[in-house]
């Protein structure tokens, strides 16, 4: 199931393929941790001379979401598999699950989080059918949120236009444009996103050139055709055909996969590749704007 394909209004919270809010048996009053920004760890250091500080990075912590004020309504016959369905949902588990969220006009975010605290209470009007005051809380290791929609770019390796074909005829025809191995990511939001980059063959030493910031990502590896190199960037891995690692086929001047990220605002990339590269290679940026 695609992340938050559930969500259809504003109110519905959609966790793996659990929903609530409107139109389910879950309701919930508030959400917390979600448009606050997460706890800093602030690299900053004391001046020794003067007043204040040297200023150091801010890195965030896992985000903390709570949803709070769960009340939980069916019929009575049916208040068990109702309130089941939420634990199995909710239960522990060692991979994180999407979260999306819509609250407002801007639309629905994504996270992938895990939960760590249920809270529903057996009182009086549990066997009724309704349930009051419950809670669920989910601990999001990436404390960024990011849109919905993936966005996709590719580019092919630089290639010359064709140019006119003698005789001359009229209207006259130039061929379809060259490319130029250029690639434009646009992250709409105010957070760094971390992109998935393909490399896909025939290519030798394939190049990931980061224009603004002069980043690169380069491997020395040949890849044939229906061969892909993925880089992870959030993960930091290099597969091949998504098996083995080819980490170590970095090259001197590729900087570490982590660091390879997409600042808010538009990037300009240009691919690039070795001689022996064919016109079918390609490299695609596979991205989601991200939001603190």
């Amino acid at each position: 199931m695609a992340p938050g394909s559930l969500v259809t209004r504003p109110g519905h919270v959609q966790y793996g393929e659990l929903l609530l809010g409107p139109g389910t048996p879950y309701r919930w009053r508030g959400i917390t941790g979600w448009e606050e920004l997460p706890s800093l760890d602030s690299g900053s250091v004391a001046r020794s001379d003067a007043h204040g500080e040297f200023p150091g990075l801010l890195l965030a912590q896992a985000r903390t979401i709570g949803l709070d004020g769960l009340i939980v309504r069916a019929p009575r016959e049916r208040i068990g598999a109702v309130v089941g369905a939420l634990n199995a949902a909710t239960a522990p588990r060692v991979d994180e699950l999407p979260l999306v969220a819509w609250l407002d006009d801007r639309g629905p975010l994504l996270a992938y989080a895990r939960a760590v605290r249920r809270i529903i209470p057996a009182g009086p009007g549990y066997r009724l059918g309704t349930i009051t005051g419950g809670a669920v809380e989910f601990v999001a290791s990436d404390p960024r949120r990011y849109e919905l929609d993936e966005q996709v770019v590719a580019a092919s390796l630089p290639a010359p236009e064709p140019g006119l074909r003698w005789p001359l005829t009229w209207p006259l025809n130039f061929g379809l444009p060259g490319s130029t191995g250029a690639l434009v990511a646009v992250n709409a939001g105010d957070a760094e996103s971390h992109p998935v980059v393909e490399f896909r063959g025939p290519v030798t030493t394939p190049a990931l050139i980061n224009i603004t910031t002069g980043d690169v990502l380069e491997y020395d590896i040949p890849l044939v055709v229906g061969d892909v190199l993925t880089i992870d960037t959030h993960a930091g891995t290099v597969l091949l055909n998504g098996g083995a690692s080819r980490l170590y086929a970095a090259t001197s001047r590729s900087v570490p996969e982590r660091s390879f990220v997409l600042t808010p605002g538009t990037t300009n990339f240009l691919f690039r590749a070795g001689l022996d590269s064919g016109p079918a290679a390609t490299a695609t940026v596979r991205y989601r704007s991200a939001y603190w």
